[in-house]
């Protein structure tokens, strides 16, 4: 379900080709994006074209979602974070890519 998470996600870049998504980190009950968008899209604008797009394809591949998610209140939460300052690109990259790992303690990662 990852990879095909994954690709969906990577997909949206053809009907938005100014939206740069540099890495994907997706875990058991989550993902973070490290994404590059132009000032013009409000962010809020951004996070609901995802997931909408990426739950509706999901529910339609793995139709069990349907049954885990039957109220049709969706598959993300309606919250959503968002960091645009303060930290240095590289620390972003690295943290989305170790994330699963980090959460699990598997991984040390400094700052």
């Amino acid at each position: 379900m990852s990879q095909y998470l994954r690709t969906k996600l990577l997909e949206v870049q053809r009907y938005y080709p100014d939206w740069e998504i540099k890495t994907i980190g997706i875990d058991k009950d989550h993902i973070h994006l490290y994404i590059v968008i132009p000032p013009k899209y409000a962010l809020n604008q951004v996070v609901e074209t995802i997931k909408k797009n990426t739950s509706r394809h999901l529910r339609k591949k793995f139709r069990f979602l349907n049954k885990v998610y039957w109220d049709n209140g969706g598959i993300w939460s309606r919250g959503y974070f968002v960091s645009t300052v303060g930290i240095n690109e590289e620390v972003i990259r690295k943290y989305v890519e170790m994330q699963s790992k980090e959460e699990t303690g598997q991984a040390e990662f400094k700052l």
